[in-house]
């Protein structure tokens, strides 16, 4: 008896749904919508400040290309103005990536949107700072969104997402313990999809892994870490063999333990690079190389 209703349970808490007329996706408990290729043989393409190449980081234009490029999900990073509305800005200031100088929080939204962003050669352009309610806007149901430097916006960010009906479409997390996230963030937690960020090579990386097993069991963990020896591979099996999804950065070295982009692109050893990293199980790669990734893996026949 305790059996079937186990069975009932689980089935209860997840139901086949689709997305923007792509790939189906899982419907969690919460709600929230969690990505189909977690659990299927997909590999998700993750382009690391959208196309931060072609036009500047973390602008709508960057976005709206990895959209017309097919890639899965874009990464981006938020901060506060001084009236409470979240932009997208990676530094603490916005002296490397746009016109002005300062830190956001300094100007309101009206203020900072007279500054232009720069490209990645520090050319002014005719682009201005996206807000995250307008990012999500774009985003809705044709890419899915990682927010990397949000934490400090969790409250705000989850506020935008159910706003503007995206909750499902948006990865939010966090390297900190699960006891300080549940404890800081608890009331909206549940609701959103949420991924750790464990450093394998720091000291107490497996006891973060077993906090959030035990009490979340998460869909995903984003891993980083800077050797790929033998302890690092034991932690990314026990992740992998959890039934968690993985999540590796390939943009440099240090977060891959040496298996990154410019291996696979510069070096030409792409089964070094991209090649390990699948082979470790990962089922998302954010890159700074997302067409050639996406080459790479439809040649695979790994990605549609």
């Amino acid at each position: 008896m305790n059996f079937i209703i186990k069975i009932i349970i689980a089935c209860s808490l997840f139901a086949v749904g689709t997305y923007g007329g792509k790939s189906g996706m899982l419907y969690a408990q919460s709600g929230s919508k969690i990505p189909e290729a977690f659990y299927g043989n997909g590999i998700l393409v993750v382009s690391h400040r959208a196309d931060w190449r072609n036009a500047p980081e973390n602008s709508l234009q960057a976005i709206q290309n990895c959209i017309e490029m097919e890639v899965d999900m874009v990464e981006i990073d938020l901060k506060k103005t001084k009236d409470g509305q979240l932009i997208l800005m990676h530094d603490k200031t916005i002296d490397r990536t746009t016109t002005g100088k300062g830190r956001p929080e300094d100007y309101t939204l009206e203020e900072i949107r007279r500054f232009n962003l720069k490209n990645g050669a520090g050319h002014k352009t005719r682009h201005k700072i996206p807000t995250f309610e307008e990012v999500m806007t774009l985003c809705k149901g044709k890419i899915k969104v990682n927010v990397d430097k949000g934490y400090d916006y969790f409250q705000e960010a989850y506020a935008v997402l159910e706003k503007t009906g995206t909750v499902g479409q948006c990865i939010m997390k966090s390297d900190n313990p699960y006891e300080k996230v549940k404890a800081e963030h608890g009331d909206v937690l549940e609701k959103m999809v949420f991924m750790p960020v464990v450093n394998l090579h720091k000291e107490g990386a497996e006891a973060i892994i077993d906090g959030y097993l035990a009490h979340m069991k998460p869909a995903a963990f984003e891993l980083v870490f800077d050797n790929d020896g033998p302890e690092v591979q034991r932690l990314i099996k026990k992740v992998r063999e959890s039934g968690a999804r993985i999540f590796i950065n390939s943009l440099w070295p240090e977060l891959c333990g040496g298996h990154d982009d410019d291996r696979a692109v510069e070096l030409k050893e792409p089964e070094e690079s991209w090649g390990w990293i699948i082979g470790q199980g990962a089922k998302l790669i954010q890159t700074d190389r997302p067409a050639l990734l996406l080459e790479y893996l439809k040649e695979k026949k790994l990605h549609d």
